[in-house]
């Protein structure tokens, strides 16, 4: 668990966290442990603030190598460089689904990037956030309880308040919080399954993710909704939030995503399509992904929220497309 312990964290650029190691962590590295636990920061960023001193491990300075132990407590004394604007406040398009003074749910567009970080430094949700109420700064990642990829869409969770963070997070990490999401997929589907897959980064290239044994637990329920002629519509549901955890156990089923170049979509298409399809196909330029339902406990009332957000205009147009595809096409 990350904790915000800045005296004054509406500064700007200022990151005042602690965090507590695991005894599963005991023997590893600082600067491994410290990227997990602060997944917000690059790899960069932390080492710098372990060589500088800003990172303390139970309040002594160390190396990137020093071996941790379970309950040593990290913490973190810094300024975001100012190339990376977490707290500046900026116009972005974003529609609420839900609002009170204990959370937010936010409807994401796709190509919105979520937080600021390298290619991205600004005009993100995390800006949009600042702009649209400046004490998000407050929180630990402006109050975002989990993310979605830059080209997913649909929906994501804020806390407005430290007890709501806390508890949300608790809540996510107990799998407390439902997620649904639908996706169009290459290939068609018999039947729905459970990927039960652990997965961690892939060694060789740092932007994909992969199944591998060495990997965090992952689990992805997955529904077939409509069978299409060479794809399928699914319904996903998260027991575990990893990065890229729907399209990365998808393609190692051989369903990747239509649309997901980095994890094998290859812009299939149906025998003898129409001219309409092919060029909605090759055009789809994202993972054909959007989170569709979100359902969890609210931390202040108790009572059982579910927010739902409908598959955005380049989605449902593909979905049409494919059906009629389907229900026209004569051998």
């Amino acid at each position: 668990m990350v904790r915000d312990i800045s005296s004054d964290s509406y500064q700007r650029h200022l990151v005042s966290l602690e965090c507590e190691i695991s005894p599963e962590q005991t023997g590893m590295r600082l600067d491994k442990v410290a990227v997990k636990l602060l997944p917000d920061f690059s790899r960069t960023q932390i080492t710098a603030w372990i060589k500088s001193g800003a990172l303390l491990v139970d309040r002594l300075e160390v190396t990137p190598s020093f071996k941790v132990m379970g309950g040593q407590v990290i913490a973190v004394s810094a300024r975001l460089q100012e190339t990376e604007n977490w707290h500046a406040p900026q116009s972005v398009a974003f529609d609420i689904v839900f609002e009170d003074e204990h959370l937010l749910v936010i409807d994401k567009p796709a190509g919105l990037v979520v937080h600021p970080g390298a290619g991205n430094r600004d005009h993100t949700l995390v800006n949009g956030l600042m702009d649209f109420n400046e004490q998000q700064g407050g929180l630990p990642r402006a109050g975002l309880i989990h993310r979605l990829d830059k080209d997913t869409s649909g929906l994501l969770l804020v806390a407005r308040t430290s007890r709501s963070f806390k508890l949300l997070t608790t809540a996510l990490k107990n799998r407390e919080i439902k997620r649904r999401y639908h996706a169009v997929v290459e290939g068609v589907l018999t039947a729905g399954m459970s990927i039960d897959a652990a997965m961690g980064r892939d060694p060789k290239n740092r932007t994909r993710q992969k199944v591998q044994e060495s990997g965090r637990p992952a689990l992805t329920h997955v529904k077939v909704l409509e069978r299409f002629r060479a794809h399928s519509l699914i319904e996903a549901h998260l027991e575990t939030g990893r990065t890229h955890q729907i399209r990365v156990h998808l393609s190692h089923m051989a369903y990747p995503l239509l649309g997901d170049a980095l994890y094998g979509a290859r812009s299939r298409l149906p025998k003898d399509p129409h001219p309409q399809l092919v060029k909605c196909i090759q055009g789809f330029n994202r993972q054909a992904l959007h989170a569709c339902n979100l359902q969890f406990t609210h931390p202040a009332t108790r009572e059982w929220v579910e927010c739902c957000s409908p598959r955005p205009e380049d989605l449902e147009i593909l979905v049409n497309l494919l059906e009629q595809d389907r229900d026209t096409y004569v051998e």
